[in-house]
């Protein structure tokens, strides 16, 4: 007999860590190669852990809910055979040389602390963020009243660090700066329960969204633009080439790759729009990386990530779109398939709405809704004088965030997000 180690795979560049959320299988159990063991949750995404071998399940090292780093032992199998069977060697990229030392001071000072129940916070914590608020005695309470800088408003080393450099002039417990006024305590609305209700607990996904549309709300001074456009060459080329581009490309022609296409060209023309918030700072992304909410079957959103948009031709635009909303249906997203975004689009129209008031993912700081494409009367400018006309007309609904985007540049850039879709060549080819 022998030991094979079970270790959490790597799942993209930008993952480091994730969340266990169930184990398929109990100690005891025979499992056969490729079958899976155990669930795992990042952020967003949901995925399966497969064995590598064949054998019986002897020991489980964490538990459900516990946080694992990419490459950590979580799971022992006993396989045939008289040697160990190696395990396969994950690559972790090494970290920086100051949070190796950071990492060293917070395990020394962990063993005189004792641990908070972090478990008692809806909010997600990187262990080194744990590590840290643990050895400087910070409570969870403390913990949840930092604003975080990271995505969807994830507390990172950075924060914490220097929540603790300037905690000694700050109250315990500060959810804003000192010189902030002050913001009455909200106390939460009891609610009447008879009867005839159902009581139904949230489930992971929807707590985690619940916590990110909160967070980005307190984080960003939400103000919206709104302009109308007129679609119709767009909805008549694609009646036209819909049938002969899936025939050729194997894609269906929908008409997100199209708007996705002119938010891409108008994100290089505005790069203000292109960019991150990091505490006082202004990050301006080299990559133009579109973000593309997508509704679940189970009634949650997703938002998986078209890298490097603007490089895309029509054609690889559709295959992208195509590729990650059935990917998104299915649940065979991958970790990094929704890192790395810098900017969102909504298709509101697909539920009937005419237009919307998205809220901003952060740390991005706009986000664009798609209103209904609808037919309707219109004044038609000509040489010849103005007529009423039938034309397909649809609603852009611009949110961004005020702190750093303001109106000229978030009025400008949907504007002429609408000018390259009223501009659309209809005898262009894909």
């Amino acid at each position: 007999m022998a030991k094979f180690e079970l270790k959490l795979p790597k799942m993209g560049e930008s993952v480091a860590e994730a969340t266990i959320t169930n184990w398929l299988k109990n100690v005891g159990e025979k499992i056969d190669a490729d079958e899976a063991v155990l669930e795992i949750a990042t952020d967003k995404v949901d995925s399966e852990v497969p064995s590598e071998v064949s054998g019986t399940l002897t020991e489980i090292l964490f538990q459900v809910n516990d946080v694992v780093k990419v490459g950590q032992t979580i799971a022992i199998i006993e396989t045939e055979g008289g040697s160990a069977a190696p395990a396969p060697e994950v690559k972790v990229e090494e970290a920086p040389a100051a949070v190796v030392e950071i990492a060293k001071t917070v395990e020394a000072a962990k063993e005189a602390v004792a641990p908070a129940d972090f478990k008692s916070s809806d909010k997600f914590y990187s262990p080194l963020v744990k590590n840290i608020a643990t050895a400087e005695g910070i409570s969870v309470a403390e913990l949840e009243s930092i604003a975080g800088s990271g995505k969807d408003g994830r507390v990172t080393k950075e924060d914490i660090l220097n929540y603790i450099k300037n905690r000694g002039s700050q109250p315990a417990v500060a959810a804003q700066p000192v010189s902030a006024p002050a913001t009455p305590s909200v106390q939460a609305v009891p609610v009447s329960v008879n009867g005839g209700d159902e009581i139904v607990e949230m489930d992971r996904m929807r707590k985690l969204i619940s916590g990110y549309m909160v967070a980005s709300v307190q984080t960003s001074a939400h103000v919206q633009s709104f302009i109308e456009v007129d679609v119709t060459n767009i909805v008549k080329w694609r009646d036209r080439v819909k049938n002969a581009f899936e025939k050729r490309e194997g894609e269906k022609l929908t008409f997100t790759p199209i708007f996705m296409e002119a938010v891409a060209k108008a994100l290089k023309d505005f790069p203000g729009m292109n960019i991150s918030v990091d505490g006082e700072f202004i990050i301006k992304r080299k990559n133009i990386n579109l973000g593309m909410a997508a509704a679940l079957p189970n009634g949650n959103l997703i938002v998986p990530v078209i890298k490097n948009a603007d490089q895309l031709n029509l054609v690889g635009m559709a295959k992208a779109v195509n590729d990650l909303g059935n990917r998104a249906k299915a649940g065979k997203l991958k970790p990094d398939d929704t890192q790395g975004g810098t900017y969102t689009v909504t298709n509101v129209g697909t539920f009937g709405s005419v237009f919307g008031t998205p809220i901003i993912n952060q740390p991005q700081v706009g986000i664009l809704a798609l209103g209904a494409i609808r037919k309707v009367p219109a004044v038609i400018e000509t040489p010849e004088g103005d007529f009423i006309g039938i034309r397909q007309k649809m609603f852009l609904s611009h949110s961004y965030d005020h702190r750093v985007v303001d109106g000229a540049l978030g009025g400008s850039f949907v504007k002429r997000v609408a000018e390259y879709l009223e501009a659309f060549d209809a005898n262009r080819e894909y």
